[in-house]
């Protein structure tokens, strides 16, 4: 039977009723008829959580090579990745290749992102790693690099409509399956059989990657015919925005949300920031994206349910070998990597080879699993939360 829908006003009327952890023995559910409504918890805590459908790549000894190889990062606002995982992980990845890198970020600034490159390009990088700010001023980037001989790899998001043959990143529609499936498993685990869910999509408008979580997502709740109540973008990856989104999608959801796909853990933390708000923190459950040290935080003191690992070490050292190949002239299929035909549909004659790379779900059962793949510490994570870290056993 399913669970009734707890019912949320947006002034901050919750469902006075006691939460049932995901996870929880308590099978118990409201007798057919009820008007009581049973509360949702975001704490969740899967054995067995799903799975992704990508495959580990292949790690291929290319030996050392030299040269020069730029990479231009998009911003530090849309994520905490670039900072905390992507420049120093790329930067290991090519020394330890022999060649030299040149790792910048164009904090969001296109005029800055295109500038990065025409130096780089007059500096003589043989190979230029991007990942854009959007998909029109990288596609303009890579012309420009084509025409200087520079071969380029689009780095965790596609330049639709660009001429890089090459595209190194994670099954980003799988990521968004991943998402949806798992938020589900949680309010099941709790008798949630019939969710109402709100949709918070990342940039849709700049993003094909989000285009991809999204696509990914849907496609798990048209399955499961899950009540999508409300739908929202934000847009640009703004987080500034995404808290005015919630508010408006939660108002056209009429207050009534089991669970929250919030497409990273920046949004999430922000509908989180609304749920506490409205007094609802901690009883709703919501997903996130990039195990960051805030999303991780906020799934171990139990007001996020769930985010997606990508271990940015395989994405880096992928981008890294597909690199050296290409300094050494070497056909990267040729050498073992396992390249993939990726569609372009705004240039049917844009020609992708994609090396795509699985995610993982991580839920409070397995945050030890980022710091045992050495993307962060236990330290980072528990800093001034120890007392919850020990309660889940992160020690």
């Amino acid at each position: 039977m399913r669970r009734t829908t707890a019912s949320i006003g947006i002034l901050g009327v919750a469902a006075a009723l006691s939460l049932t952890a995901c996870g929880s023995n308590n099978s118990s559910s409201p007798q057919a008829g009820s008007t009581s409504a049973a509360s949702v918890t975001a704490a969740c805590s899967l054995d067995n959580p799903p799975k992704s459908g990508a495959a580990l790549p292949k790690q291929v000894n290319l030996g050392k090579t030299s040269g020069k190889v730029g990479v231009i990062l998009p911003d530090t606002t849309s994520s905490t990745r670039y900072v905390q995982y992507d420049a120093p992980l790329l930067t290991k990845a090519l020394k330890a290749a022999g060649i030299t890198p040149d790792v910048q970020n164009a904090q969001g600034d296109k005029n800055k992102q295109a500038s990065i490159a025409q130096s780089m390009i007059g500096e003589g990088v043989k190979v230029l790693i991007i990942d854009s700010i959007d998909a029109a001023s990288g596609a303009g980037i890579e012309k420009e690099a084509q025409k200087a001989g520079v071969q380029v790899i689009d780095y965790d998001r596609v330049n639709l409509g660009g001429t890089a043959p090459y595209y190194v990143s994670f099954d980003n529609e799988d990521v968004g399956k991943l998402q949806a499936q798992t938020l589900l498993d949680c309010l099941k685990q709790q008798g949630v059989d019939s969710p109402k869910i709100i949709m918070m999509n990342g940039g849709t408008d700049v993003d094909n990657n989000a285009v991809l979580f999204q696509k990914g997502a849907h496609e798990v709740f048209d399955q499961n015919g899950t009540d999508i109540v409300a739908e929202q973008t934000v847009k640009g990856w703004d987080v500034a925005n995404a808290a005015p989104a919630f508010n408006q999608a939660l108002t056209a959801a009429g207050g009534q949300v089991d669970g929250v796909l919030a497409a990273n853990d920046d949004i999430a933390n922000a509908v989180i920031g609304v749920l506490k708000t409205n007094g609802l923190n901690g009883k709703v459950a919501v997903t996130g994206q990039d195990s960051a040290v805030l999303g991780l935080q906020n799934i171990v003191t139990g007001q996020q349910s769930m985010t997606v690992f990508k271990n940015v070490k395989l994405e880096a050292n992928a981008a890294a070998q597909l690199a050296i190949a290409l300094i050494a002239g070497k056909d990267p299929a040729a050498a073992g990597m396992q390249l993939t035909k990726f569609d372009d549909p705004q240039s049917p004659s844009h020609n992708i080879q994609a090396l795509l790379l699985p995610a993982q779900v991580i839920t409070q059962a397995n945050v030890d699993d980022v710091v045992k793949a050495g993307a962060l510490t236990t330290s980072q994570i528990c800093k001034g939360i120890q007392s919850d870290c020990s309660k889940i056993g992160l020690q």
